[in-house]
């Protein structure tokens, strides 16, 4: 690894187009795992200007009308399961903020064409005989911590999510009411001795009221997001050296799905790691938590993260592999990077023998990290992970096998 370089990550708003889809997929899994823990969730949005189209298939027995054969008669819905979908819906655009002539909560054209999850893909993930259940389809899933930020994130990605939190925190509050909810945010670090030390460019786009690109109004907004960056850097990262580009096109008064249309799934690196650390390429928004897509994506950063929580490394990145209807995963692959303060093989072993884990199977993660609540659609903005573990949100960022890994290292 080289000692000295820059990075460069970048985040999204709630408001973004695609974490808009993303929010509204998860909305759906949370409608569906509080009716049915056991749901089977693959929900796709799309949005543009004043429309909201979900597709993708759902099992999930409240919602379905046991007296049709198939959902293809008349879409298989119980009495008031499409009011209730297209609610949520509308309830998380009106939470984002979107209450403008090109996106509006309560005025979008809405379509739903989901329906019932395939007959073949539900024999391979349902368990059935001395068969335990499956993965919900086969690929590759990576998990990463690092000692940068107390969060144990990549320090350029872990601090652009901050800024555009308390961008949202101030618009919501009506501290900076100038401020509309599509916003974008990068840092660039400059590291030594592999360490971050300073930044040296930022970069904010976010969408404004009409008049905040010119004049007082403009150097009113720059003046605030300067002012919200400097308090969250750690103190001496900013100088009269570091690059600033705050609207560096002008004007952002159409944004949102209104300026762009949005798609579940588009912003994995911002999901995950900042690029600071590999992607299997799976989303996560839209899932319930027997696609391992997501499920194993969480459990590896469970696992990375509390190596990194027991001293055992300060940099680590950790593989699973599995196979659609098949419990055990294929592999398990742990890299601390020459950080290690014992073999990555040793770790390895340690993981794969820690009874809490069930084996990584799907259930097993599942179970451990009690996934099968509805607790996803806060994980839909922000990042997945550098979260705050809080009641059932964020179970995946507890640091609760610490003291397990090292009793099993020794």
């Amino acid at each position: 690894m080289r000692s000295n370089y820059l990075f460069t990550s970048e985040s999204v708003s709630e408001g973004h187009p695609d974490k808009v889809s993303d929010q509204i997929s998860d909305a759906i899994v949370d409608l569906m795992l509080a009716k049915d823990p056991e749901s089977r969730v693959a929900c796709e949005t799309m949005t543009t200007t004043q429309r909201v189209i979900l597709s993708g298939e759902i099992r999930c027995a409240p919602m379905y009308d046991e007296a049709n054969e198939a959902w293809a008669v008349n879409g298989g819905w119980a009495p008031g399961a499409k009011e209730e979908i297209e609610k949520a819906v509308r309830s998380t655009v009106r939470d984002i903020g979107y209450e403008q002539d090109g996106f509006h909560w309560k005025t979008l054209t809405f379509e739903n064409h989901l329906h019932g999850q395939s007959s073949e893909i539900a024999q391979g993930v349902d368990a059935s005989g001395n068969k335990d259940e499956g993965a919900g389809d086969q690929g590759i899933m990576f998990g990463f911590a690092c000692d940068e930020t107390p969060d144990l994130m990549p320090a350029p990605l872990d601090y652009s999510h901050k800024i555009l939190e308390q961008l949202a925190e101030d618009r919501k509050s009506g501290k900076a009411p100038f401020l509309e909810p599509d916003a974008k945010s990068q840092l660039s670090l400059r590291y030594e001795d592999g360490k971050p030390v300073a930044c040296t460019a930022v970069v904010v786009s976010t969408q404004h009221g009409k008049g905040y690109d010119e004049g007082e109004k403009e150097a009113e907004l720059k003046a605030y997001v300067k002012e919200v960056v400097t308090a969250i850097l750690p103190e001496g990262w900013l100088s009269d050296a570091t690059e600033w580009h705050i609207n560096p096109t002008g004007a952002f008064e159409i944004g949102g799905p209104d300026g762009d249309a949005g798609l579940t799934g588009r912003k994995i690196i911002v999901d995950t790691y900042g690029g600071a650390a590999p992607h299997g390429g799976g989303a996560f928004s839209g899932k319930d938590p027997t696609k391992v897509d997501r499920s194993a994506a969480y459990i590896t950063r469970y696992m990375a993260k509390n190596i990194v929580a027991a001293g055992l490394a300060s940099r680590c990145t950790i593989q699973l592999a599995y196979a659609i209807g098949v419990s055990k995963p294929l592999s398990l692959y742990v890299d601390t990077h020459g950080t290690g303060t014992v073999s990555d093989e040793q770790l390895e072993t340690a993981l794969a023998g820690i009874e809490k884990l069930g084996g990584l199977t799907p259930r097993g993660i599942r179970t451990h990290l009690g996934l099968n609540k509805a607790i996803y659609r806060k994980s839909a903005a922000y990042g997945h992970f550098g979260r705050t573990a809080d009641g059932d949100h964020f179970p995946w960022e507890r640091t609760d096998l610490v003291d397990d890994l090292k009793a099993a290292v020794g």
